[in-house]
């Protein structure tokens, strides 16, 4: 098996740069409408592997 480097401050870092990349001119306002909406889309990313799971584990 191969390994694969991993750094987790490389992730953060790239994260954060892209967040920034993404909200660089926005308005208070425009940016809590962007985190709302980036938070909306993690619940429902999560929902989905929940019911992946789940259907997982019933196969099983």
């Amino acid at each position: 098996m191969k390994m694969t480097k991993f750094s987790c401050i490389e992730m953060k870092r790239n994260g954060a740069e892209t967040v920034g990349k993404k909200t660089t001119g926005m308005t208070r306002e425009e940016e809590l409408v962007f985190w709302k909406e980036q938070t909306r889309n993690l619940r429902h990313f999560q929902e989905l592997k929940k019911e992946e799971h789940r259907d997982e584990k019933v196969s099983v």
